[in-house]
């Protein structure tokens, strides 16, 4: 949907703000939504695309308050040296706190960051240095090249500039490499894992940016207010932070502004009215917000952004999409591909390979092979270890004994990401896509590891060359898999069998030697089968090795090499697809027996 226009229209409609003809009141009130906009951006990036869940985010608003204050209001530093300081004490306990934090899964890690928000608000309050609960006082306005900015009219334009900075880096970030990385988190472990991206490594870098949008939001209320101390950086304030987010939209960029700024003026608006309705005894406005924050959940699950888009888009032109380079970028010579292995070398080597998970083997001294240009399957009944096989294969699991080795190298033991660098790409099973994005941007997390720019590069948008070359090449694979016309499509629309050739192109980005496929013709009809296996003997041509689990015998006995049965985690029988198809055993445990 076309929302750029709606996007600009409400940013440019806070900077004309300041000049309308208003009480001074109300600019106050926009410095505030500016200020909690920043925080709220910041956790729309944590939590509603990375799922990191952070109630604690008020500390570090105050981390970078109190850092500021103490520096120019008591040790006499220019408040411009304070931001730094501030960022950089802010990003240093991020970076603690996540290493530690972010770890944690389910319920744990709001519990967590419950506990270190908690414990940074005490220790405002108690130490002596800091002014304990009164905080200190005293501090010196900020001017720019001699221009006082102490007036509320110059703050906000201070303000709403370093929240429009934050936006421009957020959304450049996004839209990049890094950005794919970023919104795959929340899809759990396993997929991004073995796409290449280090989930933990940038876990912990949008635990930072978050803390360091947070810093710079302290920053600029330490010098609007003159003055900190410790009771706006509680929990109460860390909930309303993300009450922002979720009522804006949680997913959404622009969300983070709209949220606080609905936030923001309903609670200073029933702040004024209610006491005259219900006289001054009781929080009434408490109660009140509460039941209205209820009921707009309720009517907008997803946040109000996303039903503000959706009604403009009703009476807008479609947006442009964002294309693929058709033709390759300039200077484009082609992203460094694998040298391919002689055709028959030996390329993977199963030696009794076993997984058990307490009493249970799920696999047992599994031992099969497969060689360059190899298309081979692996069946048998459910149950018997198929999948499990998959996983040992690709690092998901650590094997409990035996040896696995790939191009000669032991791999029984590394990491899925690294197995993927090795040159072993696969999909899943159960389908793992970005259901909201886009088909392009899904095959493009492939080539992940492909490219090389950095989350700063992206920020500052410098990355554009290397971005278009991945688009390109995703963008290739998605017409050699013959989805072209669903490249701009978001991917969870597509039929189930259009989603696992989806992950076919997404795997291919990657320039695998090995290619392991679970049960890649679900779903699909006779046509789309029958391009399936086109694809894959050239595939085989091309010299890369196909392991391939699938129930539709007919498909696998005309396509494949070589078979590998599976009874109970063991294997049953291993050869051509003729003599398994007659092996009495065979019959008996999978094929139906010899009726």
């Amino acid at each position: 949907m076309n929302t750029r226009r709606l996007q600009w229209l409400l940013f440019a409609w806070f900077f004309v703000f300041p000049f309308l003809p208003l009480p001074p009141y109300w600019i106050t009130i926009g410095n505030y939504i500016g200020l909690y906009a920043i925080v709220a951006l910041g956790l729309v990036l944590l939590t509603g695309i990375g799922g990191l869940t952070s109630f604690g985010q008020a500390a570090f608003v105050g981390l970078g308050a109190y850092t500021t204050a103490y520096l120019s209001g008591v040790l006499g530093v220019s408040p411009w040296l304070g931001l730094p300081a501030g960022l950089l004490v802010s990003g240093l306990s991020a970076a603690l706190i996540g290493s530690v934090t972010v770890r944690l899964s389910g319920h744990f890690l709001p519990l967590a960051t419950i506990a270190w928000g908690l414990s940074l608000y005490y220790l405002f309050g108690t130490l002596e240095f800091l002014g304990k609960y009164d905080g200190l006082s005293g501090i010196p306005p900020l001017a720019l090249f001699g221009l006082d900015l102490s007036a509320p009219e110059a703050m906000y334009g201070l303000i709403w500039l370093c929240l429009g900075g934050c936006l421009w880096l957020v959304l450049n970030l996004l839209d990049s490499r890094s950005g794919r990385a970023i919104r795959a988190l929340a899809s759990g472990r396993t997929m991004p894992e073995a796409m290449g991206v280090d989930t933990a490594q940038y876990k912990i870098l949008i635990f930072v940016l978050a803390a360091l949008m947070a810093s710079l939001s302290g920053w600029l209320y330490a010098h609007l207010q003159r003055s900190v101390s410790a009771t706006p950086f509680g929990l109460n304030m860390g909930i309303e932070y993300l009450f922002m987010a979720v009522v804006g939209g949680i997913g959404q960029v622009w969300g983070a502004i709209l949220g606080a700024a609905v936030m923001t003026g309903l609670k200073s608006q029933l702040q004024d009215w209610l006491p005259r309705l219900f006289g001054s005894q009781g929080n009434f406005e408490l109660v009140v917000f509460g039941v209205m924050i209820v009921l707009l959940l309720l009517w907008a699950r997803q946040g109000l952004w996303p039903w503000l888009a959706g009604a403009w888009a009703r009476w807008q032109p479609p947006a442009p999409l964002p294309l693929a380079p058709a033709s390759a970028p300039a200077g484009y010579a082609g992203l460094a591909r694998r040298s391919k292995p002689a055709p028959g070398s030996l390329l993977l080597d199963v030696d009794a390979a076993r997984k058990a998970f307490g009493g249970l083997l799920a696999v047992k001294d599994m031992s099969f092979a497969l060689r360059a240009g190899d298309v081979v399957g692996l069946i048998g009944p459910n149950g018997a270890g198929k999948s499990t096989m998959f996983n040992l294969l690709s690092g998901v699991l650590p094997p409990s004994g035996g040896a696995i080795r790939f191009c000669g190298e032991r791999i029984d033991g590394l990491g899925a990401r690294r197995i993927m660098e090795l040159g072993i790409g696969r999909s899943f099973q159960h389908v793992h896509l970005l259901a909201q994005r886009s088909v392009l941007e899904n095959v493009a997390l492939g080539a992940h590891r492909r490219g090389h720019a950095g989350p700063l590069a992206a920020a500052l948008h410098l990355e554009r060359h290397e971005e278009a070359r991945l688009l390109h090449l995703a963008a290739e694979q998605i017409r050699r898999c013959g989805l072209a016309e669903h490249m701009y499509t978001p991917a969870g629309s597509l039929a189930l069998g259009q989603q696992r050739i989806v992950e076919i192109a997404r795997a291919l980005c990657s320039d695998p030697l090995l290619l392991l496929l679970d049960e890649p013709a679900a779903g699909l009809r006779l046509q789309e089968k029958q391009a399936l296996a086109g694809l894959i003997r050239q595939l085989k041509a091309e010299g890369m090795a196909v392991l391939l689990v699938e129930h539709d015998m007919d498909f696998v006995m005309d396509l494949t090499d070589r078979l590998v049965v599976m009874e109970f985690g063991s294997k049953l029988a291993e050869g051509l697809p003729e003599v398994v198809r007659n092996d009495a055993a065979v019959l008996a445990a999978y094929l139906g027996g010899i009726e």
